[in-house]
Order: C-alpha cells, then sequence, then structure tokens
C-alpha cells in the first residue's frame, strides 16, 4: 500500500497492489503543469486508487485530465482513457514515502531539456549556498 497527498492536505490518496510503472516524463505539457523540467508519475490500475477530498479536474489536451488540489495547487493526478485506459497517474512526488518506488525508466525524452541530459556535471551543494 502506498499513500500521499497534495501540500496542504486536503486531498489524500491510497493505492493497493502493485504499480503498473513508475517514470519521470520529460513532455512539454508535463513540464508546464508542473512548471519543473520533468515529473514522475506511478501509475495503477483506477480501482486500486482510493481518493480522499475533492480534486479539480482540467481538461489539458482533448483526453487528458490532470486533477489538482483546489486549495495549495499541488498536481496529483492524470487519466486519459484513450492512450491509458483503466489507468491513474499518481504524481510520485506526492507520495508520503516517494523514495519507496524507484522509477524505472525516463519517458518523452524526445522533448527533454537539453539541459537536463547532465545533471551529474553541475555543482551540488546540500542546503541553498550560503546559508
Amino acid at each position: 500500500m502506498l499513500s500521499g497527498r497534495c501540500h496542504c492536505g486536503a486531498i489524500h490518496y491510497v493505492a493497493t497492489g502493485e504499480a503498473a510503472h513508475h517514470a519521470l516524463c520529460h513532455c512539454e505539457d508535463c513540464r508546464r503543469s508542473a512548471g519543473a523540467p520533468m515529473v514522475g508519475w506511478i501509475a495503477f490500475a483506477t480501482e486500486q486508487v482510493t481518493i480522499s477530498g475533492d480534486p479539480v479536474t482540467y481538461a489539458s489536451s482533448e483526453h487528458g485530465r490532470r486533477q489538482f488540489c483546489g486549495t495549495c495547487g499541488t498536481g496529483l493526478f492524470y487519466t486519459n482513457p484513450v492512450a491509458l485506459p483503466g489507468i491513474i497517474d499518481i504524481q510520485s512526488c506526492t507520495l508520503d514515502d516517494p523514495e519507496s518506488v524507484t522509477p524505472g525508466a525516463q519517458i518523452q525524452v524526445a522533448e527533454r531539456l537539453a539541459w537536463m541530459a547532465d545533471l551529474a556535471s553541475l555543482p551540488e551543494f546540500a542546503r541553498y549556498p550560503g546559508m
């Protein structure tokens, strides 16, 4: 069982059983929706996920639906009955323990930002520099 929530705690979810996959998505749609260079998604069959609270739904494409918390804005879920029938994708960094399931792939890398390809070469700081 995996559980998670939005930033403010207005929406909680529980996913049971095995995930179909866990991937890091680099598509422009995910980047723009999240305001981040990539988004982690962990997929479950819809019936495996129980949601408490009332997420807001946004039609991000013809068939794609993104759900987020209307209070704090945290992105939570993605469904697309045409491309991913019977699947709900959960933004994996909203899990209570996001390190519990390691991603198995990067997807949509054709749209990956060029500067994401070599992150290991950037300087690293344990905390914000100078603090």
